[in-house]
């Protein structure tokens, strides 16, 4: 049973109960200053500039007051929307926080919410990085139907991406680590991205939480 275990080890592992999959993205990653720059010229494109404004204005619908962006791609949001700070392991994106003073370290502190765009799928430990939302966290993410879904994906990125999620699952996965789901939207999708969900998540009190589909 070698060639099984290896592959367990070393390849997609998807479990459909949960709605979850893990790649074991080796670690030396593509986070450098070339990457930083492919998504300043993304960001800088008709479809860059109107995902960068569905996310502020999905923010807004649930919540205003300080925000940290874990994973800032070339800090488009960021910049756009006030009262936000952002972490990033990229050097390249660390320094453009530095040098405007907009950085945070993510795993010292509590914020009252945190933002995922794109960037979830790529944490070694999400669950640990959510833990420290106390109140908030809004996700984009690509969403899957079954291993099968995400080998044929563009999204399947075994450079990149660790995990991968059916949107049922990752409803599930919040709420498993304490937090209810706010709304769920396709908008980046209708913008024109392939398979993208958006989700606001809260964290759980005694007070029951809504779920809206815009």
């Amino acid at each position: 049973m070698e060639y099984f275990n290896n592959e367990l080890n070393s390849g997609l592992v998807w479990l459909p109960e949960l709605g979850m999959g893990r790649f074991p993205v080796p670690p030396e990653r593509p986070y450098d200053e070339r990457y930083f720059m492919r998504y300043q010229v993304m960001g800088d494109t008709s479809l860059g500039r109107r995902l960068t404004d569905a996310r502020i204005n999905f923010v807004m619908r649930h919540y205003q007051g300080t925000l940290l962006d874990v994973g800032i791609g070339a800090g488009q949001f960021v910049a756009s929307r006030s009262e936000t700070l952002g972490y990033d392991v990229n050097p390249a994106g660390v320094d453009w926080l530095m040098m405007r003073g907009l950085w945070a370290e993510l795993y010292t502190g509590h914020y009252p919410a945190l933002s995922f765009w794109d960037s979830l799928e790529h944490i070694d430990h999400p669950d640990i990085a959510v833990s420290h939302a106390a109140k908030w966290v809004f996700v984009s993410v690509p969403l899957f139907e079954s291993a099968e879904h995400i080998l044929h994906s563009r999204h399947y990125r075994r450079d990149e991406h660790i995990w991968y999620w059916t949107h049922d699952g990752l409803v599930r996965w919040f709420n498993a680590h304490g937090f209810d789901c706010a709304e769920y939207n396709t908008t980046e999708s209708e913008l024109g991205r392939e398979g993208i969900g958006s989700y606001a998540f809260c964290r759980r009190s005694n007070q029951a939480v809504i779920v809206r589909r815009v």
